[in-house]
């Protein structure tokens, strides 16, 4: 098979072809895994972590890639709940270790042993993969391949960065950043809580009109002021800017919730600017997002087929990864990437 490999780790900004297409042997599914013949798999910013050393591969040569959709064309030994032919997807949890308290408890995403698609194991960048039976998701009816593979990171993690947020009915949120993952949210939020107010901070004009668009309440720059204190805002962004302020911007009581996988250090200095009183003071929370369940990707397939959610993709040819990958880094279109074997 085809597949796009990962060899080194370095800067994005000195070498913009860290992928290599080669032919590889096709993965054989052992007990317990299925074998999925991708057909679209979503470009996430956590791949830019992987490729520049913020949350390394396990081992080289690695095949990135973890929002996948596909059909499973061949079981492995004792699969019972799934059929040859049917319509899956693979999100960032690969598997965890099912017998922890954490996994116990419902927090998977917290296991000691939690695996990672496209870090730990093989991934989506490629025209096969395997995957354990119990972690693939049954994509609903009403998205194609391309629609549905940014739902299965983006969608999912936005899910559960809303659901941390702990936002009622009437309450207003922000969004620092508005790409593959914030406007989804945006689109969710105003399903399930149509009298949400909705601001979004975003340094590029095009996010901020595409967010306008999409009929939320304010957009503006990320040094703009918002026309009123908010109840929540989910921090999207790579950077530390925006935490502090978001901090800055919320209400007494406000919550900060940070869904990234790690942030950068060319702007960790903007911490020093934190003053207690002005972002920290009158019990202001911050809350971090680990990774995803099981259950958050089938709860958010689930609400995204209801709500009839529609990411706006860019699809590029999985040839083009390398290309997908340097426009993400640079923010040069809105809405999500997609790459297509």
């Amino acid at each position: 098979m085809k597949a796009q490999l990962l060899t080194r780790i370095g800067r994005l900004e000195r070498d913009s072809r860290p992928l290599q297409e080669e032919e590889v042997t096709d993965p054989i599914p052992e007990a317990g895994e299925v074998l999925i013949q991708v057909a679209a798999c979503g470009v996430c910013h956590t791949e830019l972590d992987e490729i520049e050393g913020r949350t390394p591969p396990a081992y080289l040569p690695m095949i990135l890639g973890h929002q996948v959709v596909g059909t499973i064309v061949e079981l492995g030994p004792e699969v019972t709940e799934h059929r040859v032919g049917a319509r899956v997807g693979v999100a960032w949890i690969y598997s965890a270790c099912g017998g922890c308290s954490y996994c116990l408890a419902g927090r998977e995403n917290l296991c000691r042993d939690f695996q990672a698609t496209g870090r730990d194991h093989g991934g989506g960048y490629a025209e096969l993969m395997k995957a354990p039976a119990a972690f693939v998701h049954p994509i609903p009816d009403g998205f194609n391949p391309t629609q549905a593979a940014p739902l299965l990171c983006a969608g999912a993690i936005g899910y559960r960065s809303w659901r941390l947020t702990g936002l009622r009915a009437g309450q207003s949120l922000g969004l620092a950043g508005f790409g593959g993952s914030a406007h989804l949210v945006v689109q969710m939020v105003q399903h399930v809580m149509p009298n949400a107010q909705i601001y979004v901070f975003a340094r590029n004009p095009v996010e901020r009109d595409f967010a306008r668009n999409l009929g939320v309440t304010w957009a503006g720059d990320f040094g703009e002021q918002p026309p009123t204190p908010l109840d929540a805002i989910i921090d999207t962004t790579p950077a530390w800017r925006p935490v502090v302020q978001s901090l800055q911007y919320l209400k007494p009581g406000g919550r900060l919730v940070i869904n990234a996988i790690r942030k950068q250090v060319e702007d960790q200095s903007e911490l020093l600017k934190l003053d207690y009183a002005e972002h920290l003071w009158l019990e202001k929370q911050i809350q971090s997002v680990a990774n995803v369940t099981r259950q958050d990707v089938r709860e958010f397939l689930q609400l995204a087929a209801q709500a009839k959610l529609r990411p706006q993709t860019e699809i590029f040819p999985l040839s083009e990864a390398n290309r997908a990958l340097v426009e993400l880094k640079m923010q040069g279109v809105v809405g999500a990437k997609v790459l297509v074997p």
